[in-house]
């Protein structure tokens, strides 16, 4: 049995659910998201709480039971308070800035990477060394943040690159003579 996927999921305030089928739609402050579950589970609505169950004792459907069940919680998360990443960018000349649909990053090249910004995700840099990253799809703002961060990962010997927010570097020690 799954303890995530019998937990009933009741919309927060100022959110409406529609459920057609397998399709979820959740509509709030922040925008309308959509989901569609697998053939594995029902999803039910009783007015404003949303159900999840499993169709049969299959392994896969109890793995989508307690899954989906998350999907859809995170949708109503998303169009209410939505999400956020933050990155740190650590080293001597390292830099970011916003120029509209542009993040420009200063990570040491011989040239400025820029990362042009997804629609339906924002990105603000309050200080030159981090940036924010914000919007109501959790996968695409934690793929955004990845993505940024593979310019240039946090090397072990001094720290340098760019690193989430309270992100632990082990740090090794250099050479001795």
């Amino acid at each position: 049995m799954s303890r995530i996927g019998k937990k009933p999921i009741e919309a927060p305030k100022g959110v409406e659910w529609k459920v057609s089928g397998q399709k979820v739609e959740a509509k709030g402050p922040k925008g309308v998201r959509v989901f569609t579950a697998t053939d594995d589970v029902d999803v039910l609505l009783d007015g404003t709480v949303i159900t999840v169950r499993p169709r049969g004792d299959s392994k896969r459907a109890r793995q989508q039971w307690g899954m989906t069940r998350t999907q859809i919680a995170n949708l109503a998360q998303g169009v209410t308070e939505g999400f956020k990443k933050e990155l740190e960018i650590v080293g001597v000349g390292y830099r970011a800035a916003v120029a509209g649909k542009t993040l420009k990053l200063s990570l040491g090249y011989s040239h400025d990477v820029e990362f042009a910004i997804p629609e339906g995700i924002e990105i603000k840099c309050a200080k030159p060394t981090e940036v924010e990253i914000t919007g109501s799809d959790q996968q695409q703002v934690g793929q955004v943040a990845a993505e940024i961060r593979d310019w240039r990962r946090p090397e072990p010997y001094k720290g340098k690159g760019v690193r989430y927010k309270n992100e632990y570097i082990f740090r090794k020690e250099g050479k001795k003579k």
